[in-house]
Protein backbone atom coordinates (compact mmCIF):
# COMPACT_ATOMS: atom_id res chain seq x y z
CA UNK A 1 0.00 0.00 0.00
CA UNK A 2 1.16 3.65 -1.08
CA UNK A 3 -0.25 6.71 -0.21
CA UNK A 4 1.08 9.96 -2.05
CA UNK A 5 0.73 13.70 -0.49
CA UNK A 6 2.04 16.93 -1.14
CA UNK A 7 1.07 20.10 0.68
CA UNK A 8 0.04 23.07 -1.89
CA UNK A 9 -0.26 25.81 0.26
CA UNK A 10 -4.10 26.49 0.54
CA UNK A 11 -3.64 27.42 3.92
CA UNK A 12 -6.55 25.50 4.94
CA UNK A 13 -5.08 23.71 7.77
CA UNK A 14 -3.81 27.26 9.31
CA UNK A 15 -6.67 28.12 11.31
CA UNK A 16 -7.84 27.23 14.62
CA UNK A 17 -6.09 25.37 17.23
CA UNK A 18 -2.98 23.98 17.05
CA UNK A 19 -1.26 21.70 19.59
CA UNK A 20 2.03 22.34 20.39
CA UNK A 21 5.24 21.38 22.10
CA UNK A 22 6.62 23.04 25.09
CA UNK A 23 9.62 24.07 23.35
CA UNK A 24 7.67 25.14 20.33
CA UNK A 25 5.43 27.22 23.14
CA UNK A 26 8.00 28.88 24.24
CA UNK A 27 9.54 29.32 21.12
CA UNK A 28 6.53 30.92 19.95
CA UNK A 29 4.66 32.75 23.05
CA UNK A 30 5.19 36.04 21.49
CA UNK A 31 3.54 35.15 18.84
CA UNK A 32 0.35 33.31 19.82
CA UNK A 33 -2.21 33.29 21.86
CA UNK A 34 -1.53 30.34 24.70
CA UNK A 35 -3.82 27.96 26.95
CA UNK A 36 -3.14 24.38 27.91
CA UNK A 37 -5.73 22.03 25.94
CA UNK A 38 -6.70 18.69 27.75
CA UNK A 39 -8.23 15.84 24.98
CA UNK A 40 -9.37 13.36 26.60
CA UNK A 41 -9.45 9.45 25.32
CA UNK A 42 -11.42 6.48 26.94
CA UNK A 43 -10.62 3.28 27.67
CA UNK A 44 -10.76 0.83 25.15
CA UNK A 45 -10.17 2.91 21.87
CA UNK A 46 -6.86 2.17 19.66
CA UNK A 47 -4.99 5.74 20.87
CA UNK A 48 -5.08 4.70 24.69
CA UNK A 49 -1.81 3.50 25.18
CA UNK A 50 -0.09 5.78 23.47
CA UNK A 51 -1.89 8.69 24.60
CA UNK A 52 -1.37 7.47 28.00
CA UNK A 53 2.42 7.09 27.06
CA UNK A 54 3.03 10.56 26.01
CA UNK A 55 0.42 12.13 28.32
CA UNK A 56 -1.88 10.89 31.48
CA UNK A 57 -4.17 8.66 32.84
CA UNK A 58 -7.06 9.85 34.96
CA UNK A 59 -9.00 7.94 37.34
CA UNK A 60 -12.99 9.24 36.74
CA UNK A 61 -15.22 8.73 39.91
CA UNK A 62 -16.71 5.35 38.55
CA UNK A 63 -13.62 4.21 38.49
CA UNK A 64 -13.15 4.18 34.99
CA UNK A 65 -9.63 5.51 33.22
CA UNK A 66 -9.34 8.19 31.06
CA UNK A 67 -5.82 8.39 29.10
CA UNK A 68 -5.16 12.44 28.56
CA UNK A 69 -3.29 14.55 26.26
CA UNK A 70 -1.87 17.69 27.66
CA UNK A 71 -1.03 20.28 25.23
CA UNK A 72 0.25 23.61 24.76
CA UNK A 73 -1.67 25.13 22.27
CA UNK A 74 -2.37 27.96 19.64
CA UNK A 75 -5.81 29.05 21.16
CA UNK A 76 -7.81 31.15 18.10
CA UNK A 77 -11.10 30.25 16.81
CA UNK A 78 -11.61 27.81 14.13
CA UNK A 79 -12.23 30.46 11.54
CA UNK A 80 -9.04 32.69 12.53
CA UNK A 81 -6.08 32.08 10.66
CA UNK A 82 -2.62 31.52 11.75
CA UNK A 83 -0.87 35.04 12.69
CA UNK A 84 1.91 33.37 10.96
CA UNK A 85 -0.06 32.62 7.99
CA UNK A 86 0.83 35.35 4.88
CA UNK A 87 -2.04 36.15 2.28
CA UNK A 88 -0.64 33.70 -0.84
CA UNK A 89 -1.14 30.76 2.14
CA UNK A 90 2.44 30.28 2.89
CA UNK A 91 4.05 30.45 6.52
CA UNK A 92 5.83 33.46 7.06
CA UNK A 93 8.05 31.65 9.95
CA UNK A 94 8.47 28.50 7.66
CA UNK A 95 12.07 28.07 8.45
CA UNK A 96 10.94 28.18 12.62
CA UNK A 97 7.24 27.24 12.10
CA UNK A 98 6.45 24.42 14.58
CA UNK A 99 7.51 20.73 14.85
CA UNK A 100 3.16 20.09 14.44
CA UNK A 101 3.35 22.32 11.47
CA UNK A 102 6.35 20.43 10.15
CA UNK A 103 4.60 16.85 10.88
CA UNK A 104 1.67 17.54 9.37
CA UNK A 105 -0.44 15.36 8.09
CA UNK A 106 1.14 12.83 10.21
CA UNK A 107 0.05 12.92 14.08
CA UNK A 108 2.79 11.42 16.57
CA UNK A 109 -0.24 10.64 19.27
CA UNK A 110 -1.01 7.82 16.69
CA UNK A 111 0.68 4.78 15.94
CA UNK A 112 2.68 4.97 13.01
CA UNK A 113 0.31 1.70 11.10
CA UNK A 114 -2.15 4.15 12.02
CA UNK A 115 -1.92 7.18 9.91
CA UNK A 116 -3.38 6.26 6.76
CA UNK A 117 -6.87 7.97 7.36
CA UNK A 118 -4.82 11.40 8.39
CA UNK A 119 -3.74 11.71 4.51
CA UNK A 120 -6.87 12.03 3.74
CA UNK A 121 -7.91 15.61 3.07
CA UNK A 122 -10.31 17.07 5.18
CA UNK A 123 -13.10 19.20 3.05
CA UNK A 124 -12.38 22.65 1.89
CA UNK A 125 -8.32 21.17 1.33
CA UNK A 126 -6.91 20.58 -1.36
CA UNK A 127 -3.58 18.73 -0.66
CA UNK A 128 -2.51 17.00 -3.43
CA UNK A 129 -3.16 13.14 -3.30
CA UNK A 130 -2.75 12.92 -6.79
CA UNK A 131 0.09 10.40 -8.70
CA UNK A 132 2.22 13.12 -9.30
CA UNK A 133 3.09 13.95 -5.61
CA UNK A 134 5.18 11.67 -3.39
CA UNK A 135 4.85 8.73 -1.94
CA UNK A 136 4.91 9.75 2.07
CA UNK A 137 3.50 6.47 3.44
CA UNK A 138 4.06 2.64 2.60
CA UNK A 139 2.83 -0.81 4.18
CA UNK A 140 1.78 1.41 7.09
CA UNK A 141 5.57 3.08 7.40
CA UNK A 142 6.38 6.69 6.98
CA UNK A 143 8.29 7.25 4.36
CA UNK A 144 10.57 10.55 5.55
CA UNK A 145 10.16 10.24 9.44
CA UNK A 146 12.60 12.43 10.61
CA UNK A 147 10.12 15.13 11.45
CA UNK A 148 7.36 13.08 12.57
CA UNK A 149 10.55 11.66 14.98
CA UNK A 150 11.62 15.07 16.04
CA UNK A 151 8.12 15.56 17.66
CA UNK A 152 7.29 12.30 19.31
CA UNK A 153 10.77 12.68 20.95
CA UNK A 154 10.00 16.46 21.95
CA UNK A 155 6.84 15.16 23.38
CA UNK A 156 7.87 12.09 25.50
CA UNK A 157 10.47 14.32 27.41
CA UNK A 158 8.11 16.33 28.32
CA UNK A 159 5.46 13.58 29.08
CA UNK A 160 7.11 14.15 33.04
CA UNK A 161 6.46 17.69 33.21
CA UNK A 162 2.68 17.72 31.98
CA UNK A 163 2.04 14.89 34.35
CA UNK A 164 3.20 16.77 37.23
CA UNK A 165 0.78 19.69 36.03
CA UNK A 166 -1.90 17.26 35.97
CA UNK A 167 -1.81 16.37 39.33
CA UNK A 168 -1.54 20.16 40.35
CA UNK A 169 -4.43 21.47 38.27
CA UNK A 170 -6.36 18.35 38.92
CA UNK A 171 -6.08 19.01 42.91
CA UNK A 172 -6.62 22.54 42.42
CA UNK A 173 -9.01 22.74 39.96
CA UNK A 174 -11.69 20.25 40.89
CA UNK A 175 -14.25 21.28 38.03
CA UNK A 176 -11.57 19.99 34.90
CA UNK A 177 -12.33 15.91 36.84
CA UNK A 178 -16.20 16.81 35.59
CA UNK A 179 -15.17 18.65 32.05
CA UNK A 180 -13.06 15.76 31.21
CA UNK A 181 -15.55 13.11 31.57
CA UNK A 182 -18.29 15.05 29.86
CA UNK A 183 -15.97 15.57 27.01
CA UNK A 184 -14.77 11.41 27.19
CA UNK A 185 -18.64 11.35 26.63
CA UNK A 186 -18.84 12.80 23.82
CA UNK A 187 -16.68 12.96 20.48
CA UNK A 188 -13.26 14.81 20.21
CA UNK A 189 -14.32 17.34 23.20
CA UNK A 190 -11.73 18.90 25.26
CA UNK A 191 -10.90 20.95 28.27
CA UNK A 192 -9.22 24.25 28.45
CA UNK A 193 -7.32 25.49 31.34
CA UNK A 194 -4.74 28.76 31.28
CA UNK A 195 -0.91 29.11 30.09
CA UNK A 196 -0.80 30.94 33.95
CA UNK A 197 -2.48 27.83 36.10
CA UNK A 198 0.93 25.57 33.98
CA UNK A 199 3.71 28.28 34.74
CA UNK A 200 2.35 28.49 38.26
CA UNK A 201 2.28 24.45 38.85
CA UNK A 202 5.72 24.39 37.46
CA UNK A 203 7.27 27.19 38.78
CA UNK A 204 9.19 27.99 35.96
CA UNK A 205 12.52 30.05 36.18
CA UNK A 206 11.05 31.81 33.03
CA UNK A 207 7.86 32.22 33.68
CA UNK A 208 7.45 36.56 34.16
CA UNK A 209 9.47 36.41 30.55
CA UNK A 210 6.54 33.88 29.21
CA UNK A 211 4.06 35.69 30.59
CA UNK A 212 4.87 39.32 29.13
CA UNK A 213 5.65 37.89 25.87
CA UNK A 214 1.98 36.17 26.19
CA UNK A 215 0.35 39.48 27.95
CA UNK A 216 0.36 41.84 24.21
CA UNK A 217 -0.92 38.74 22.10
CA UNK A 218 -3.80 37.38 24.64
CA UNK A 219 -4.89 41.77 24.72
CA UNK A 220 -4.55 41.70 20.72
CA UNK A 221 -6.83 39.10 20.48
CA UNK A 222 -8.81 40.34 23.10
CA UNK A 223 -9.80 42.77 20.93
CA UNK A 224 -10.07 41.29 17.41
CA UNK A 225 -12.61 39.01 19.27
CA UNK A 226 -14.71 41.53 21.64
CA UNK A 227 -17.94 42.24 20.99
CA UNK A 228 -18.51 39.23 18.25
CA UNK A 229 -21.52 37.10 19.90
CA UNK A 230 -20.32 33.29 18.25
CA UNK A 231 -16.87 34.47 20.15
CA UNK A 232 -17.56 35.39 23.37
CA UNK A 233 -16.08 32.56 25.43
CA UNK A 234 -12.96 33.06 23.39
CA UNK A 235 -12.92 36.77 24.49
CA UNK A 236 -13.61 36.30 28.06
CA UNK A 237 -10.60 33.96 27.95
CA UNK A 238 -8.58 36.30 26.62
CA UNK A 239 -9.30 38.91 28.74
CA UNK A 240 -9.03 36.49 31.86
CA UNK A 241 -5.76 35.37 30.81
CA UNK A 242 -4.70 38.91 29.88
CA UNK A 243 -4.72 40.19 33.46
CA UNK A 244 -3.03 36.78 34.87
CA UNK A 245 -0.33 36.92 32.75
CA UNK A 246 0.56 40.78 33.49
CA UNK A 247 0.13 40.05 37.05
CA UNK A 248 2.44 37.34 36.61
CA UNK A 249 4.65 39.46 35.19
CA UNK A 250 4.39 42.19 37.37
CA UNK A 251 4.62 39.71 40.93
CA UNK A 252 8.22 38.58 39.10
CA UNK A 253 9.72 41.94 38.35
CA UNK A 254 8.98 43.38 41.52
CA UNK A 255 11.85 44.01 44.10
Amino acid sequence: MEQRFACTACGACCHGWLPLTLEDAVAHAGRFPLAMLWTPVRQGAKAFARTAGLGTTVRLRDRKTLAVTIAPTMYIPPSFPCPELAADGRCNIHADKPSRCRTMPFYPYRDEPDQADMLVPRKGWACDTSAAAPVVYRDRRIVDRADFDREHDQLRSQAAILRGYADYALKYMPWLLDGLEKAAAGRGGSVVTSLSSFLTATRRPDAAALAARQEPVLAAFAAKTAGIPDLAEYSRHYVAWGKEMASMARRAAAP
